[in-house]
């Protein structure tokens, strides 16, 4: 699915007009742990949070996230959404918690992109 397909399945309200929604999404993770991003998330995935800040921007460009989807109707501030604008990254925000959202994209044929992270506790 590309990018403009995922806005209309998560209800979704476009943040950066002027960034292109045509890339292809190949995968979700949701996480609100941007060291838990960089650790798990595969390239061209869609990152479903309720972190707000500038980070989250920051990290989707290091991980090659195709777009950020912040639950439950968050809003982020501005110096977030022009700097996804100059980075030709999509913020999108829905109305829905982060697990319906994960339901209806999985629903609709989008696979999971989150690694496994190793764990000190695994034997």
């Amino acid at each position: 699915m590309n990018v403009k397909e995922l806005v209309k399945i998560v209800n979704g309200t476009v943040l950066t007009p002027a960034v292109s929604l045509t890339r292809e999404v190949k995968g979700g993770c949701g996480a609100d742990l941007m060291s838990d991003v960089l650790a798990s998330i595969k390239p061209e995935a869609v990152l479903l949070t309720g972190l707000c800040n500038i980070q989250v921007v920051r990290t989707a460009q290091m991980a090659d996230v195709c777009a950020i989807v912040f639950v439950r109707g968050k809003m982020p501030q501005r110096e977030t959404i022009e700097l996804a604008a100059q980075e030709n990254i999509p913020l999108i925000t829905s109305p829905f918690g982060t697990f319906e959202l994960c339901g209806r994209l999985y629903k609709a044929g989008l696979p999971s992109f989150e690694a496994v992270i190793p764990s000190e506790n695994n034997d």
